[in-house]
């Protein structure tokens, strides 16, 4: 198929202008990133965004390994000397890479089948006989293909290895194939079976001892649960539909009458069925569902960790950050305004030590010599008790805002080679402190120095396609650090790595260059740093912010290829670039019509002045400080019917997890999420969404708390799904026993 097809069909399947598919190609192709291509070249693309490019680039390549694939099986069918025209055709037209292997099938090299054996028993025009299904007397010819010498010894062995011939034809007929797969899809159970002996150990496994459900309904949460199940060695899983449907498939499609060759062939489906077909199409299955349920999980992962990426800054604030502790201490560090780390030390305010007093005095005087305005406390042990205890300080100023902060991953960061190359002479409580702080001050600046799978948004991140999953993490990331651009004269290498176009290498090229000549002036100046070509300077410089510097929309996502645009309308208004951004009634009176050229269009003249009001805009939410529930610091002080202050923390297929400041998540399952019916969680909430939550169970011993968001907490929705009545297993009924068995399954 040419490329012109594959631009259209891109363009009738995504429902977008074919030119815009094509001239998107054609970007990609020259080594333009999604961003880039999204946010400067809209007039080439009719302004599609970062989700239509990138299922552009997804499906091109798609294509273009289809048909990679299609030479590859027209040369070797031809090399067979078995390619006919006919066969030829289907191959060129087929559209699916499952299409082109079901073609292919009978002509692919395979190991030695029965079929193979009995073909060189010289019994394959006994089969072709028999698979025409002419009357004729079956057993009279079975007789004339008896051999000692091929060890074809009764003419019920000859029938057999006759059968087992028709049952691979049968097997690799793609017609057949394709109504089974159909069949499969539309029909198949699941069934999930206890491995005998395995109960006591596969405890958390227990509501798959003994379940089923149609496949094509079951959640992608429940299909990782169970194939984690069987890979653990706990489960065994059986995908299938019922036999006879199967059967009566097949049969319609082969067997052409009553007689005895038409038996012989019964039999041979019957055989194709259960020893070649349903292993082969379960397989399919089992991919198949694995793919959509990785997909599913990923897509889960990838909304939470751009929430979480995005989440507001508190933006370039002096920053005392505490790491909580009990026996060893809160470990405290002083920030400025950059992040740079000035003071540490450590205080002991709780048991066993309580050394309150002296800890007050070590808190005032590091707010005083590094004129604090903020306090950030980390969110794991000893976070509320610390909270208190630094809300508790008398004279502490009422200005300083006290914020806790979520600090999964910081532990992991302190450990990493990241932290190690940062602080080489502090040890990992200092890194750890320091992450909290600055993840207040900037999120994303300091995320991206940590794994995303660290973070503790994902849902089985461990069981679905590493190599998907990280390919969509990385690309959210990239996505959030070029939405919110990135200042280049304090930006650390992680962050310089995710901007359009740098990498690793070119990253730490522009740390280097900066450490050694001073801070960069100009975005021109980024050309003298080694490696900086002027391709690579195309698809980074836009998104790459120099505040302060020679130009003035050095500071601004104004790509540097249309300054001379803005230089021109200022010239046009009789006033300089910098009178432009800071005097709206000048920027009233450009008549952007005047602009429009054959390569620059409304779109981008529509962004540039978007972007003269409000230079360098930060497109994340302003900072709200958040503050728990006063007095509700441990699991032991929730009551049921408690309405609680919370953050939602992590956002699952079936339902959000959310702090409530007790140092263990509650659990809004999916049917409390809303007083409507929601299939989806993410309708409703968001990561670091701040929500109002009610207390609805308590297990203090297993700490689970099982929470709701509805007005009226436990209420069944008036619209939702019918129970299913055909499972030999119940859904949890207890919302706290979701939590025990789901919880532990994607949070490691």
């Amino acid at each position: 198929m040419s490329e012109q097809k594959y631009f259209q069909k891109i363009a009738e399947l995504l429902k977008v202008p074919a030119k815009g598919v094509e001239n998107t190609v054609e970007l990609l192709d020259g080594g333009a990133t999604v961003p880039f291509i999204s946010r400067y070249r809209k007039e080439m693309t009719g302004s599609l965004d970062e989700v239509a490019i990138a299922d552009i680039r997804d499906n091109i390549t798609r294509l273009r390994e289809m048909d990679k694939r299609r030479e590859t099986i027209l040369k070797s069918i031809k090399e067979q000397g078995k390619l006919t025209q006919e066969l030829e055709k289907k191959i060129q037209e087929a559209e699916t890479m499952t299409a082109l292997e079901d073609l292919y099938l009978p002509y692919k090299p395979k190991r030695r089948t029965k079929a193979t054996i009995a073909k060189e028993k010289g019994l394959e025009p006994l089969a072709t006989l028999i698979f025409a299904q002419e009357k004729f007397d079956v057993q009279a010819e079975a007789e004339k293909f008896l051999s000692e010498e091929k060890e074809v010894k009764s003419t019920e062995e000859a029938l057999q290895g006759a059968r087992e011939i028709i049952a691979e034809w049968i097997s690799e007929d793609s017609v057949a194939r394709e109504k089974m797969r159909t069949l499969f899809k539309e029909k198949a159970i699941i069934y999930s079976k206890v491995l005998t002996g395995k109960e006591t150990e596969g405890e958390k496994f227990k509501d798959y001892f003994d379940w089923k459900e149609p496949l094509v309904s079951v959640p992608s949460h429940r299909l990782l649960a169970m194939r984690r199940g069987e890979r653990e060695g706990f489960l065994t899983l059986d995908i299938t539909p019922e036999k006879e449907d199967a059967i009566a498939v097949l049969e319609n499609n082969f067997v052409k009458g009553n007689n005895e060759a038409a038996k012989q062939v019964s039999l041979a489906v019957e055989d194709s069925y259960k020893r070649l077909l349903k292993p082969s199409i379960e397989t399919e299955m089992r991919l198949l569902t694995k793919k959509s349920a990785d997909e599913k999980a990923i897509q889960v992962f990838v909304q939470n960790l751009r929430e979480l990426l995005l989440s507001s800054p508190l933006g370039q604030k002096s920053i005392l950050a505490l790491d909580p502790g009990f026996r060893t201490g809160c470990k405290v560090v002083a920030l400025d305004k950059q992040g740079k780390l000035l003071e540490e030390t450590v205080i002991y305010p709780h048991e066993p030590q309580n050394r309150k007093r002296e800890a007050e005095a070590v808190v005032l005087a590091f707010c005083q010599k590094h004129s604090i305005e903020a306090i950030a406390i980390g969110n794991g042990t000893a976070s509320r008790e610390t909270e208190a205890f630094v809300r508790g300080i008398e004279i502490l100023p009422k200005e300083i805002a006290v914020i806790v902060v979520n600090e999964s991953g910081a532990s992991v960061y302190s450990a990493s080679e990241v932290a190690r190359e940062e602080f080489p002479d502090y040890d990992v409580t200092v890194r750890g402190a320091v992450s909290i702080g600055r993840r207040l001050a900037d999120p994303l600046a300091e995320l991206v120095k940590i794994d995303p799978k660290s973070i503790g948004v994902g849902q089985y991140q461990h069981d679905v396609d590493q190599m998907l999953l990280k390919n969509a993490l990385d690309e959210v990331v990239m996505s959030c650090v070029n939405a919110v651009g990135v200042e280049v004269n304090t930006a650390s290498k992680q962050l310089l790595t995710y901007v359009s176009g740098l990498g690793p290498m070119l990253a730490e090229n522009i740390v280097k260059f900066r450490n050694e000549n001073g801070p960069f002036k100009s975005r021109k100046d980024l050309m003298k740093v080694p490696r900086m070509g002027e391709k690579v300077f195309e698809q980074a410089a836009g998104f790459l912010r120099i505040r302060g510097g020679k130009h003035p929309l050095d500071a601004s996502a104004v790509h540097p290829e249309s300054y001379h645009i803005v230089e021109s309308m200022a010239k046009d208004t009789g006033a300089e670039v910098s009178d432009l951004i800071s005097n709206k009634e000048l920027r009233r009176k450009i008549d952007l019509k005047k602009y429009v050229t054959e390569i620059v269009g409304l779109p981008t003249l529509n962004d540039i002045l978007q972007e003269l009001d409000k230079p360098g805009r930060d497109p994340r939410k302003s900072f709200e400080v958040f503050k728990f529930q006063e007095g509700v610091e441990k699991i032991s002080d929730l009551r049921i019917g408690m309405k609680l202050p919370g953050i939602v923390t992590n956002v699952t297929n079936f339902g959000a997890f959310v702090d409530i400041g007790v140092h263990q998540d509650g659990l809004v399952h999916v049917s409390e999420l809303s007083n409507q019916f929601i299939k989806d969680p993410n309708e409703v909430v968001k990561v670091q969404q701040k929500v109002q939550v009610t207390v609805m169970e308590v297990d203090v011993n297993r700490k689970r708390i099982a929470l709701s968001m509805k007005d009226n907490p436990g209420a069944v929705s008036q619209k939702g799904p019918k129970k299913r009545t055909e499972e030999k297993v119940s859904e949890p009924k207890d919302v706290n026993e979701m939590l025990s068995i789901l919880k532990s399954k994607w949070k490691s």
